[in-house]
């Protein structure tokens, strides 16, 4: 693992433990500086001063600047610039309304970082609290906190381990570092071996001397990995170049409204204060009708009523945006211990020797066993039995745990007939280098083991001896495996239906990654991890490494930087990646990955870095999950394409009725086509009512779904401009029967203005039936009760307004009907033209598609030709 080049410049006697591993005893203690009797309190002042406390140390940041950070952006600067333009002109409702919305998308997003929770905190948890150290020449019980390199401690039995340290005394000790490194059994350790900050004891006693301490260790670098990993999401960008469209569009009306009208009013001669009032004002109501003001509260609504949704699908959101970022995976990372597998150790079928049959080889086993030590391998044979009677029928009378030098276990039993014989179990070459066989059996033995260890089978040899050890009969070989769980494959052939690559990730070596990649259908293209990072950091891969990552089916020999590079590099080669685990060794490559999941039974490390958490074992939730966002995603797409293409219409509606009509044709009546009042309240009747769109039915797509910026903004400008087309229309309407009489009423500027209000109030929200489905409005599915009831009673209200007069010039029943069937025949004209622009796309798109396969089929052809 290259983790050196990741430490920052430390004093030399920090020595990482991956380098303390391979060192001797004696050149270790040299390079520390210290001895087997401890450091004097002297010393550990000096290295406190200049290591640090054993701790994590987070960067944190104060509250307000956070939430100052939301006030800050291209949207919230056109709002707030509104905000200012509304308090100049003294416009009181206009600037709270303004300041309303900003403060509520500001709140909302805030609310939705402070809900998750903090991952370096999660991680200090996993800290030891307390140590027990030699110094001076004697032991005391000390805060873990204050070890510093050169430390000698003791573990025992239910220690977390306080820092990395390295084995110098004692028999053998179990530790359990599957947090750390996936690893899914406790590891045995000896003398000279490494011990990992955070791992914890499972068996056993032994003397270590402190190697690295806080930042330093391995656990320290994990924690470092998680406050650097994240990345922007695909839903800030895409809102960023929404705004950013916006934003242009604006200025550029606004500067054409001005010059056109500075400039006729200057041939006129008669520019003076009060022009240049109005002329502020018409400026403030057009930066007004651009600013999508509810468009981040609206999409954060809809996301947060999907996060409900997935909740009763057993998956808890802990970041929105994660919705949206699941829509769009197209590689899912899995971890392999306990998310694709069951994290228990299952018995195949034994490999029989000198046993007459199976149980007899099990039942040898599991009398060589101790079910009170708790021990993984014991407790799976000793559950492998089919009659578990039969250990009642012997008296254990002696029992040898399992140790890193002998590499076995071993027991004296008596059976009911008071005969006594040992059992044994263990390594198979040490086993079957305690038997007596011929050359062929001992042949046939050493190649079952290899066998079942090229598949990825771990596997005991057993033993009996019927003399007292002094000679030993072997009975058979029994593989044992972590089998896939039950729902395993078929949750992999979903994924694959829905468009996903599901890459498996594990600590486990790569023959075991391999034997269960390939069991679930996954591909047995497995590449060992520590090779590929093994010359260059995690963050800084060359193009054919990250290539290898991409093309791989898995990877084993997995560590935490490895995990988190894994997911950087495929991110770089443009994927959107999903990342599932459950460990403290997740946490940095949850945090990076565009959605990263914790599974059922997660640490809090792990649960505090994802965006997603599972309450539910196994990845099937995960399948659920993705087709809600998907339909999530198309509610989202849907609402954006309507806002950009109303905010055209009301935008370019104004500004050209302003330049092209002055006054009245013919009359020279001073002619606005809407008042402010009018433009707010358009605001207020598009967007709050519409975040029922959140509820709508929609289709779920098959394969992964993005922002497709092309798409929808060429939709929905073309639909903007359209019914820019379509207002114009009911503009001209109304100046055509300007002071006649229409339906027994006579037009004034007032009905006209009242119209083009109701056109655009109309128009909108048909129009949000028009952009819900990419296929026609007539075909299923039909829009949820919810978004049709709120659209219906939004124009019921709209009618009632312009019928009665309430905040608008009042408007005949009858216009109010014309306006209605105009709005309806333009509904089907908008949506013959939305199916016809997606057409032009989709060729569009295929046609650069045959394009660049034409292209690179010919240049493999040259290749081959110049090859040749």
């Amino acid at each position: 693992m290259n983790s050196e080049k990741n430490l920052p410049d430390r004093p030399e006697y920090v020595v990482p433990v991956e380098k303390a591993e391979k060192m001797e005893i004696d050149e270790l203690l040299a390079t520390l500086k210290a001895d087997r009797n401890g450091l004097s309190q002297v010393e550990i002042e000096k290295r406190l001063e200049e290591c640090g406390r054993n701790a994590i140390v987070a960067k944190t940041e104060p509250a307000w600047l956070k939430l100052l950070k939301f006030f800050w952006g291209p949207i919230p600067w056109m709002i707030e610039i509104a905000a200012v333009l509304s308090l100049l002109a003294k416009d009181i409702d206009d600037f709270l309304i303004i300041s309303f919305m900003l403060v509520f998308n500001a709140v909302i997003g805030f609310w939705e970082e402070h809900k998750a929770s903090n991952a370096l905190d999660a991680l200090k948890k996993g800290l030891a609290l307390k140590a027990r150290a030699l110094r001076d020449g004697n032991w005391s019980e000390i805060d873990a906190s204050e070890l510093v390199p050169g430390d000698v401690v003791r573990l025992r039995l239910g220690d977390v381990v306080p820092a990395d340290c390295k084995l110098v005394d004692g028999e053998y000790i179990s530790i359990d570092q599957a947090a750390l490194t996936g690893e899914s059994l406790p590891v045995n350790k000896k003398i000279g071996d490494a011990a990992y900050s955070g791992s914890i004891a499972k068996q056993g006693e032994m003397i270590a001397i402190v190697t690295a301490t806080g930042g330093d260790t391995f656990f320290g670098r994990t924690a470092n990995l998680v406050a650097q990993a994240g990345n922007e999401s695909h839903f800030q960008q895409a809102v960023m170049r929404i705004g950013n469209f916006l934003i242009a569009v604006s200025v550029f009306l606004c500067l054409v409204l001005s010059v056109v009208v500075l400039y006729r009013d200057h041939m006129h001669g008669t520019i003076d204060i009060a022009e240049l009032l109005r002329l502020v004002k018409l400026v403030l109501i057009l930066a007004i009708a651009s600013i999508p003001v509810a468009m981040p509260a609206v999409l954060s609504v809809t996301m947060a009523l999907g996060a409900l949704a997935m909740s009763k699908k057993k998956a808890i959101v802990s970041k929105l945006q994660a919705i949206e970022e699941m829509a769009g995976v197209d590689i899912l990372c899995s971890d392999k211990t306990g998310t694709l597998t069951k994290n228990e150790l299952s018995l195949q079928s034994p490999v029989l020797f000198a046993a007459k049959d199976e149980e007899e080889c099990v039942l040898a086993g599991a009398l060589a066993s101790k079910e009170e030590n708790n021990d993984a391998i014991d407790l799976a044979i000793i559950g492998a039995l089919k009659d578990r009677s039969r250990l009642d029928a012997y008296n254990q009378t002696e029992f040898v745990p399992f140790d890193p030098v002998s590499k076995r276990t071993e027991a004296t039993a008596k059976d009911a007939d008071g005969k006594e014989a040992r059992y044994t179990k263990g390594a198979p070459q040490v086993v079957i280098d305690m038997c007596v066989m011929d050359d062929s059996t001992e042949s046939k033995a050493v190649e079952t083991v290899a066998e079942f260890a090229k598949r990825g089978y771990r596997t005991l040899g057993v033993a009996r001896s019927d003399d007292d050890g002094k000679s030993w009969t072997f009975l058979g070989i029994i593989p044992m495996f972590d089998p896939p769980r039950d729902d395993s494959a078929e949750t992999i052939r979903q994924a694959k239906e829905h468009g996903l690559r599901v890459k498996m990730v594990t600590g486990d070596d790569i023959a075991i990654a391999a034997e269960t990649s390939g069991q679930l259908g996954m591909g047995t293209r497995i590449q060992a991890a520590t090779d590929i990072f093994a010359d260059y950091p995690p963050d800084h891969l060359p193009d054919r490494e990250k290539e290898l990552i991409d093309k791989a089916d898995g990877f084993g020999r997995v560590f935490p930087e490895h995990k988190y590079g894994i997911v950087k590099a495929l991110q770089e080669r443009g994927h959107i990646v999903a990342m599932t685990g459950d460990g403290v060794n997740d946490a940095p490559a949850l945090k990076q990955a565009d959605a990263g999941i914790a599974v059922s039974g997660a640490t809090d490390a792990a649960r505090s870095a994802a965006a997603l958490i599972l309450t539910a074992p196994g990845l099937s939730v995960i399948i659920n999950a993705i087709e809600i966002a998907r339909q999530i995603f198309a509610r989202m797409t849907s609402y954006t394409i309507y806002r950009i293409a109303m905010t055209i219409d009301i935008m370019v509606f104004v500004v050209l009725a302003m330049i092209a009509f002055p006054t009245i044709p013919g009359t020279g009546i001073a002619f606005k086509p809407l008042t402010a009042v009018m433009i707010i309240i358009l605001a207020l009747l598009d967007d709050i009512p519409i975040m029922t769109i959140a509820y709508d039915n929609t289709i779920i797509e098959k394969n992964p779904v993005r922002w497709d910026m092309k798409l929808i903004l060429t939709l929905s400008t073309v639909l903007g401009a359209f019914a820019v087309l379509q207002t114009f229309g009911m503009l001209f309407i109304g100046m055509h029967k300007f002071g006649s009489q229409f339906l027994g009423t006579t037009i004034d500027l007032t009905h006209i203005q009242t119209m083009a209000f109701l056109q655009l109030v109309v128009g909108g929200h048909l129009m949000l039936f028009v952009v819900r489905t990419k296929k026609s409005m007539f075909t299923r599915p039909w829009p949820s009760l919810p978004l049709f009831a709120a659209i219906i009673g939004t124009q019921l209200l709209a009618a009632l307004m312009c019928g009665f007069g309430w905040l608008v010039h009042p408007l005949p029943w009858a216009l109010i009907g014309v306006v209605w069937a105009y709005n309806l025949v333009w509904m089907l004209i908008l949506d013959v033209v939305k199916l016809a622009t997606l057409r032009l796309l989709n060729n569009q798109a295929k046609h650069q598609t045959n394009f660049l396969d034409k292209l690179t089929r010919s240049l493999k052809h040259v290749a081959s030709t110049l090859h040749q």
